[in-house]
């Protein structure tokens, strides 16, 4: 019986070195990401609200906590703070279409070779696109077509060498408020900085963690795993019926693909309804890049 356990045990000793390495690190850059969010904190979403207030510190996460009044920044200045968190693949990103059903859809940003794409039988046209379209790196540009609200762009998380920027966890159910806020806590049990966006829609959020540097994917989705472990722990008599996954969804990169993508946040035209924003609690929100 002894022998039979001793794997399990082994491999559980292993896993939590590494977590507990994941958390060391995240200690480390709690300062860089404080800064970054003070740098990046502009007005908050109810501009009659007392600008000076503070969320009470039990609330939320302390990296999260209060949204102090900062000098208006350039637009590029928001831009390429932006991209210093949202960080994914840089060959490609991916932007949204509407359907003819209207649902929307997202698809990587290209040039297509249209001449080529009516040389062949329909049912050919998606592996012929595949050969010949011309992918677009993400630039300046389309970041500011996003804030903008002139378009909406996801990002690939899953990198090349399958490291990863940040990890994101989404929950999308009736539930999300209390399962999210409940996540945060456990964010915070572990020392690991950790911010709430509210979805597009507003029925739903992502949980944002921060990496100084790119960390294999496995790795940043086992600390999600063991966060959402001990989440489920503190709450199980509810479980998180909102949890749906997390960015990235892959430990490797798939054959012939890019893995899955997040829309990113802070969009203009969800924005203005008080969606797709950073959150406090469900009474309080704050920006963390003023409108471009």
């Amino acid at each position: 019986m002894v022998r039979a356990i001793m794997p399990v045990v082994e491999e559980f000793e292993s896993l939590s070195e590494k977590l507990a390495r994941v958390t060391a690190e995240c200690e480390r850059l709690r300062a860089e990401n404080e800064r970054l969010r003070r740098a990046l904190a502009g007005p908050e979403l109810h501009p009659e609200e007392n600008r000076q207030a503070r969320i009470p510190a039990g609330d939320v996460a302390p990296s999260t906590v209060s949204a102090p009044a900062r000098a208006e920044l350039s637009v590029p200045e928001k831009i390429a703070l932006f991209r210093s968190l949202f960080r994914g693949r840089e060959d490609v990103y991916a932007i949204q279409w509407a359907r003819p059903d209207g649902n929307v859809s997202y698809s990587p940003a290209c040039l297509r070779d249209w001449k080529a794409l009516r040389s062949v039988p329909e049912g050919e046209r998606r592996k012929t696109d595949k050969a010949t379209r011309q992918l677009l790196p993400i630039t300046d540009e389309a970041i500011h077509a996003h804030l903008s609200g002139k378009c909406t762009v996801g990002v690939y998380p899953l990198l090349r060498d399958d490291t990863c920027w940040f990890l994101a966890v989404d929950f999308d159910r009736e539930s999300w408020q209390l399962d999210a806020v409940s996540f945060l806590e456990s964010c915070r049990e572990r020392n690991v900085p950790a911010v709430l966006e509210r979805s597009r829609s507003g029925n739903g959020a992502h949980v944002w963690v921060f990496f100084s540097t790119p960390i294999q994917a496995s790795l940043a989705r086992k600390l999600g795993a063991g966060l959402l472990t001990r989440t489920m722990e503190r709450r199980h008599q509810l479980g998180l019926r909102s949890y749906d996954r997390l960015f990235p969804n892959q430990d490797t990169m798939p054959t012939g693909g890019f893995g899955n993508l997040i829309a990113l946040p802070l969009q203009k035209v969800p924005r203005r309804a008080g969606n797709s924003v950073f959150v406090t609690n469900a009474s309080n929100r704050f920006q963390i890049s003023g409108a471009i």
